[in-house]
């Protein structure tokens, strides 16, 4: 792919997936500013690299991924359970729309990673513009679990759904399950799917026990995608307490997961996830 093609912006870059040397060939690399602030001093680069780190065309190789998401710490962790698989290489990876859409024209690549709520666009636009390219495959993260997120995905072209409390660690392997064929989906987005196309049922009963304070705060947490230890420490509780508030949220909305207390606690109202 030529140089030319991609869009080059003068900002201060640092690269992502490995040693970059001008003149040297054949690939693509990505950089990513160390303090970016959108949009003066976002941008990304393609310079020719050269080694390992380039996912060539054959059966052998790595395939491709963007990765899309807007909070920083997610997309790290996101980066990183992709960049460990070696089956998968990341291309590029970035907060904002615009420049997704411009990364899906010249880098091609074959798997596109994005989160629905982007501070300049949605990521259903992204999943579209995937679907036009035609050689794209496009897999969901995020946290919204209601049905009109998750049908908007569905129909523009997503593969693959997963919620932000799935487990990361296990991103890589639904990927290359959406890329065998499959359709990766986090349980309860699976149910929900499921319940679409079943005879209305009788409205939820309200709930015996109201939540307390601390355990919203909990949950909220939990639907941000944070573990236990995570949750400690935003909360300065201990371990143990965390575990124990999440028993009994469980209990109190029926519930056997993070993804089904997330789910259900969104439609009852209990919580909002952010657009």
């Amino acid at each position: 792919m030529p140089v030319s093609n991609i869009i080059k912006r003068e900002q201060p870059c640092l690269c992502v997936t490995g040693l970059v040397t001008q003149g040297q060939e054949p690939g693509i690399i990505i950089h990513e500013p160390t303090e970016p602030a959108y949009p003066e001093n976002w941008g990304y680069t393609a310079w020719p690299v050269f080694g390992n780190d380039v996912a060539m065309t054959s059966d052998n190789t790595p395939q491709n991924v963007l990765v899309v998401e807007d909070d920083a710490f997610i997309r790290k962790r996101l980066v990183e359970a992709v960049s460990v698989h070696p089956n998968l290489s990341v291309c590029g990876e970035t907060a904002y729309c615009e420049d997704a859409l411009k990364m899906l024209a010249g880098l091609r690549p074959a798997v596109l990673l994005t989160d629905l709520g982007l501070p300049d666009g949605d990521g259903i636009d992204l999943i579209r513009e995937a679907s036009r390219l035609g050689d794209i495959e496009s897999i969901v993260i995020t946290v919204f679990g209601d049905e009109k997120h998750m049908m908007a995905a569905i129909e523009a072209g997503a593969s693959g759904y997963l919620l932000k409390n799935s487990d990361i660690e296990a991103i890589g392997d639904s990927i290359l399950e959406m890329l065998e064929g499959g359709s990766p989906m986090s349980p309860s987005i699976a149910r929900a799917l499921i319940k679409r196309f079943q005879p209305q049922s009788p409205s939820p009963k309200p709930l015996e026990h109201e939540l307390t304070g601390r355990e919203l705060e909990v949950l909220g947490l939990i639907a941000r995608g944070l573990n236990y230890n995570e949750i400690s420490t935003a909360l300065n509780i201990s371990y143990h307490t965390v575990a124990t508030h999440v028993k009994r949220i469980y209990r109190k909305l029926q519930v056997n997961s993070r993804s089904e207390a997330v789910f259900e606690a969104e439609q009852m109202g209990l919580i909002r996830l952010r657009e």
